[in-house]
């Protein structure tokens, strides 16, 4: 990943988000539970949340260590799949074991951001 690709999938991600956030309100509302329409809810955002987290890492790409702002994006964008992807699926299936994966993206975006702050910490060079 280099920093064109980190902003073209945060610009794409984000789009997604809006999408996905429409479809809850317009395509899952009265099908699914309060619950469960919670749970698509939260997915949709931290999905955007951390959509907009990859367009920084790509904004602050040149102020940090390329390895680290790659790492940094890779790791957001795997969050998002597994935090908001399992949080979807478990929505829209009602199969709670597709839960246990959600920790894992909760980890992912929480390493993203520390990738992040480390990358901004060392010099270029």
């Amino acid at each position: 990943m280099n920093r064109r690709l980190a902003a073209q999938c945060g610009a794409a991600l984000a789009a997604l988000g809006v999408a996905l956030g429409a479809f809850a309100a317009h395509g899952l509302k009265g099908r699914l539970d309060g619950q469960l329409l919670e749970i698509f809810h939260t997915g949709v955002q931290y999905h955007l949340l951390h959509a907009l987290g990859l367009l920084l890492v790509a904004a602050l790409w040149d102020l940090g260590r390329e390895g680290w702002m790659r790492a940094a994006a890779l790791t957001l964008c795997a969050g998002i799949l597994f935090f908001s992807g399992s949080l979807y699926a478990l929505a829209v299936t009602g199969l709670g074991f597709l839960g246990m994966v959600t920790p894992l993206g909760g980890l992912a975006f929480i390493a993203g951001w520390v990738l992040l702050a480390a990358g901004l910490g060392h010099d270029r060079r």
